[in-house]
C-alpha cells in the first residue's frame, strides 16, 4: 500500500495543506485562506478556531476518494511568535495575538532596558522584539488581568492546532525558540524568563524536537478528519525552520534567503551561537542542530512600493529590464528600511531614503538602487553571521522576488556566493510532511530525506567583476545607515 504524508503549513493569511508521497513528490495541494483582524491601528489577531476550521476542511479535501490508512502521518508547521492562551476548559481567552501585532513596544522595551538585553541573551540567547511571545504575555498581564489571571495553556499557532489534533499539549524546538521563554542553547524553558513575566512551567506545553511523534489523532478528531485514529502527529515546526527542511538547508555552510514582501536569511550551524549585538536570532533548528535567521521588515515590498505607489504601475518586466552593463555601477543608494529594520541594525527608527542622486538620476537608477538596497542589506547579515566563525559557500534562493533574473544576478555579486533555484518551492508544508517521514523511518535522518528530496534546478554563480565592483559599492553603504542614525531618531521622536 502506498504511504502518503500531510503537510499543514498554517499561515497568517491561509493554510496551506500537502499530501506528499514518500519521494517527496506533491499529489494534492488544498489552500484555505482566512481573515485577519485589526481591532485597533498596529494590532493583529485571528480568531484560533477559524484556523481549526479551515484545517479540518482542508484536510478533508485534501483526501477525499482515499483510503484514510494510507496517510501514515501530519507534519505541522506554522506562523511564530503568536500568544494563544486556554483557560481551565482549554476555551480560547482571547483573539490570537499575531507575529505581526505592533501593540508592545512598551513592554519590548520594559524587557530590553529595564531587565536588560545582556539578561534576556543571557537566559534565551535573543533579546525582545515586538512580534515575540513574552511581550505579549506581558501586555495581557497589565492591559487585561482579568484575562491573564485565567491562563492555564499558553501555545503557539500550530501548537493548538496540533492540541486539537491530538489532545496532547506540545511545542517543538524551533518553534519555542521565538517566545523569549526559551533557553535555546540548552532547549528548554527558562525559569527566569518565566518569573520576569509571571508565568509557571506547568502553563507552557511540553517540548519535543520537531521529527518526535508527540501522538495519534483523538478519536473526534479522526472522525472530524476521515482519517485513522492511529495517523500520528509530530511536534512539527516554526515556518522558517520548516521551510529550511523543504530546501534542504540543513548543513552548516548552507543558506536560504528568502525574498519575499519581508526578506530572510536562514543560517545553519553545528553549535549554538550568539554575537555580543544579538544581530540575529539564535534558534534551535528542525533537525536537532541551531541556526541563525537575519530578518529583514522590507524586501520585495521596497520593489512593490517604487513601482505601484511611486511610479503608479505594475508593468514589473518593463520597470526591472535594467541593462547588465549598468550593474555594479549605479550612483545612487537605497537604505531599504521603509518599515524600520530588524537584523541586524534592530532599529526600529529607521527610514528608508534614497542617497545620491544628481539631475541625471533616471527611473532606472531608482529602480536598481532597490534591488541594490536590499541586496547589501542581506550582506549585512549575512557579514554578522560569518563574524560569529560561518563560512557560507553557496545559499538556495526563494520567494517571488527571486524569480527575477537581474535580482539574482546582483544578489549572487553582492553576497559573493553560489545561488541555488530549486526543482520545487513548497516551503513549510513539504518541510513538514519531510519530518513526518523521518518520523515514521521511511528516512533514517533529515539529512537523508533532504538529499532524497531535495533537487537544484539552476545554479548562479556571481560574475567575478561584478563581484568586485559591488565589494566598493558595499562598502560605501556601510557607512550609509551610521551617519542617519540619529537623524532617523530625532525624526521618530517628532512624529
Amino acid at each position: 500500500m502506498e504511504k502518503y504524508y500531510i503537510g499543514i503549513d498554517l499561515g497568517t493569511s491561509a493554510v496551506k495543506l500537502l499530501l506528499v508521497e514518500k519521494n517527496g513528490s506533491i499529489v494534492r495541494e488544498v489552500l484555505k485562506e482566512y481573515p485577519c483582524d485589526y481591532p485597533h491601528p498596529g494590532w493583529s489577531e485571528q480568531d484560533p478556531e477559524v484556523w481549526i476550521k479551515e484545517t479540518f476542511e482542508g484536510v478533508r479535501q485534501l483526501i477525499e476518494g482515499l483510503d484514510p490508512q494510507m496517510v501514515r502521518g501530519i507534519g505541522t508547521a506554522g506562523q511564530m511568535h503568536g500568544l494563544v492562551a486556554l483557560d481551565e476548559n482549554d476555551a480560547v481567552i482571547r483573539p490570537a495575538i499575531l507575529w505581526n501585532d505592533g501593540r508592545t513596544g512598551k513592554e519590548t522595551a520594559y524587557l530590553n532596558e529595564v531587565i536588560g538585553k545582556n539578561v534576556l541573551s543571557d537566559c534565551t540567547g535573543n533579546i525582545a522584539f515586538a512580534g515575540f511571545t513574552a511581550p505579549k504575555i506581558l501586555w495581557m498581564r497589565d492591559n487585561e488581568p482579568e484575562l491573564f489571571a485565567r491562563i492555564r495553556k499558553v501555545m503557539l499557532p500550530k501548537d493548538y492546532l496540533n492540541y486539537k489534533l491530538t489532545g496532547v499539549f506540545s511545542t517543538d524546538v524551533s518553534d519555542a525558540s521565538g517566545t523569549l521563554f526559551f533557553d535555546v542553547a540548552n532547549k528548554c524553558w527558562s525559569e527566569k524568563m518565566l518569573q520576569i513575566c509571571s508565568l509557571r512551567e506547568e502553563q507552557l506545553p511540553q517540548v519535543y524536537e520537531s521529527a518526535a511523534v508527540t501522538g495519534t489523532l483523538t478519536p473526534d478528531a479522526a472522525d472530524a478528519l476521515g482519517l485513522s485514529k492511529d495517523t500520528f502527529v509530530i511536534a512539527g515546526a516554526g515556518d522558517n525552520a520548516a521551510s529550511a527542511i523543504g530546501t534542504g538547508t540543513i548543513t552548516e555552510g548552507t543558506c536560504n534567503i528568502s525574498l519575499g514582501t519581508s526578506g530572510t536569511i536562514f543560517l545553519p550551524g553545528d553549535t549554538f551561537r550568539v554575537d555580543q549585538n544579538n544581530s540575529l536570532h539564535s534558534f534551535a533548528h528542525a533537525n536537532g542542530k541551531f541556526h541563525l535567521l537575519g530578518c529583514m521588515l522590507s524586501c520585495a515590498s521596497c520593489n512593490k512600493w517604487l513601482l505601484e505607489e511611486v511610479f503608479g504601475t505594475q508593468d514589473y518586466d518593463r520597470e526591472l529590464d535594467i541593462p547588465l552593463e549598468q550593474l555594479g555601477k549605479n550612483h545612487v543608494y537605497f537604505l531599504p528600511y521603509l518599515m524600520g529594520e530588524r537584523s541586524p541594525i534592530n532599529d526600529e527608527n529607521a527610514r528608508a531614503a534614497f542617497i545620491g542622486m544628481t539631475m541625471d538620476t533616471s527611473r532606472k537608477d531608482l529602480v536598481q538602487a532597490v534591488l541594490e538596497g536590499v541586496a547589501f542589506a542581506f550582506r549585512d547579515s549575512l557579514e554578522a553571521a560569518k563574524a560569529m566563525g560561518l563560512t557560507v559557500l553557496r545559499s538556495n534562493l526563494s520567494g517571488r522576488g527571486g524569480r527575477n533574473p537581474v535580482w539574482r544576478k546582483i544578489l549572487a555579486a553582492v553576497l559573493n556566493i553560489r545561488l541555488d533555484i530549486l526543482q520545487t518551492e513548497q516551503g513549510p508544508g513539504l518541510g513538514a510532511a519531510m519530518l513526518a517521514m523521518v518520523a515514521d523511518g521511511t528516512y533514517g535522518s533529515v539529512e537523508e530525506a533532504c538529499e532524497s528530496i531535495v533537487q537544484i534546478k539552476e545554479t548562479i554563480d556571481p560574475d567575478p567583476e561584478l563581484a568586485v565592483l559591488y565589494q566598493k559599492r558595499y562598502k560605501e553603504f556601510q557607512q550609509l545607515y551610521p551617519a542617519l542614525k540619529d537623524v532617523f531618531r530625532r525624526m521618530s521622536e517628532a512624529e
